[in-house]
């Protein structure tokens, strides 16, 4: 087991912790995180987008000349896609994109990207983290002690509000719980700083 340095919020380390090789020192698999963030992406689109085929075109009802005798190409319809003003063909119409992954699948991905993230050092283990009230100075705060100038995300065990309020008006920095854990942000954010609960918490789950 991999054992890193625990630290509280001003970037003192006091203590260190063990981490489980089966969550986060699992061995990198590019295909399947790439499937997993396309997967929570897809299921982000709101697929509202629409075009008009013929059928839904007003007008066209009638034939614009007589089929023989004009010289003319035959024509039974003003709104034909050939002509301009006519129906679309093969557009876009109103879908989902959404998709799943087998639960197995989905769980392993966001091992991997907690691996990456521990493998490359960018993990950050905090004893605990949590404010009396919100604040964004608070947070500015704890990441110039990390001297961290990046995307960061903080995970909490459980829901913590002062802490997401907190981090929300500070770009690039994002604060998400346990119950909210996924690969998109994993991988999004350069640094993640993460709780000794949660940890737990993510090892009693994905064990």
């Amino acid at each position: 087991m991999a054992t890193v340095a625990v630290y509280d919020i001003t970037n003192k380390q006091v203590g260190d912790i063990e981490l489980n090789d089966s969550i986060f020192g699992v061995e990198m698999n590019a295909g399947l995180l790439h499937q997993a963030v396309v997967m929570q992406l897809a299921a982000q689109r709101l697929g509202t987008h629409a075009t008009k085929t013929r059928s839904f075109v007003r007008g066209g009802g009638r034939k614009p000349w007589k089929q023989k005798g004009t010289g003319r190409a035959r024509a039974g319809s003003t709104r034909s896609p050939l002509w301009v003003g006519g129906g679309t063909v093969f557009g876009p119409h109103p879908r989902k994109y959404a998709f799943t992954m087998p639960r197995k699948q989905r769980r392993l991905a966001i091992k991997c990207a907690l691996s990456d993230k521990v493998k490359s050092g960018e993990l950050v283990v905090l004893d605990s983290l949590d404010f009396d009230a919100p604040k964004t100075s608070q947070v500015v705060k704890m990441l110039g002690d990390f001297s961290v100038d990046s995307k960061a995300l903080l995970i909490t065990c459980d829901e913590a509000e002062n802490v997401e309020k907190s981090a929300r008006n500070i770009p690039g920095v994002k604060a998400i719980n346990t119950m909210g854990l996924n690969v998109f942000d994993i991988l999004n954010h350069d640094k993640l700083f993460i709780t000794k609960d949660a940890i737990t918490r993510i090892e009693e789950v994905f064990a």
